[in-house]
């Protein structure tokens, strides 16, 4: 059997900090991307925040909007990174409004009738000083597999601060040993499926 095509992967980081300013969310999407990058998966990075986002639940919200764009690159990719920080116990609205306009992916189907997105794996990084990380994982899971993308086993990574406090992820001097391990265990997993995703994808509905 010949070898499989090389595997792609995005990073839509959901920050609502603009750039330059440092990103404790774009540090862990960036982990996640090298961690995938051993397993020979190329990678690049959306700041979601930086480009004209319209609201809505359409592909293309008309001019100036820049999600056409980027859902390109998502549709391009096999594997989608999607990371968000915590405010308030929940995803960021940069985040909410990303699932928001993925929802059109529900009308978007190929001949067979299986929407553009089957076959593409999803993971989430969550990042906060507060909680949160499990119910925003749980939500990022429910909403991504809705519009059809694949969950890998132990897709999700995240770093919960200390609580009432003022410690982001980019403020520590190293990754803490669980988040490092659950990074690695991620990007096997993803990697893995989105291989045999694409060697084999799923039928058309019955």
């Amino acid at each position: 059997m010949s070898n499989p095509a090389p595997l792609s992967a995005l990073a839509l980081n959901c920050t609502l900090t603009p750039s330059p300013d440092e990103s404790s969310t774009e540090i862990m999407a960036d982990q996640v991307l090298e961690a995938l990058g051993k397993h020979g998966v190329t990678g690049q990075s959306v700041r979601v925040v930086d480009l004209d986002v319209k609201p809505g639940v359409q592909k293309d919200m008309g001019a100036g909007d820049a999600w056409p764009g980027i859902r390109e690159q998502v549709l391009a990719a096999d594997i989608l990174v999607f990371a968000t920080p915590t405010w308030m116990g929940n995803m960021s609205s940069i985040a909410q409004r990303v699932l928001e306009r993925l929802d059109a992916e529900l009308s978007e189907t190929d001949d067979e009738g299986r929407m553009e997105t089957y076959g593409k794996v999803a993971v989430t990084a969550v990042v906060g000083n507060e909680d949160g990380g499990h119910a925003i994982t749980a939500s990022l899971f429910q909403g991504l597999n809705d519009v059809g993308f694949t969950i890998p086993a132990n897709g999700g990574v995240y770093w919960n601060g200390e609580a009432m406090t003022t410690t982001d992820y980019k403020d520590l001097d190293e990754t803490p040993a669980a988040v490092a391990s659950t990074l690695q265990k991620l990007a096997t997993n993803a990697a893995h499926l989105a291989t045999l995703l694409k060697q084999q994808g799923f039928p058309p509905p019955a």
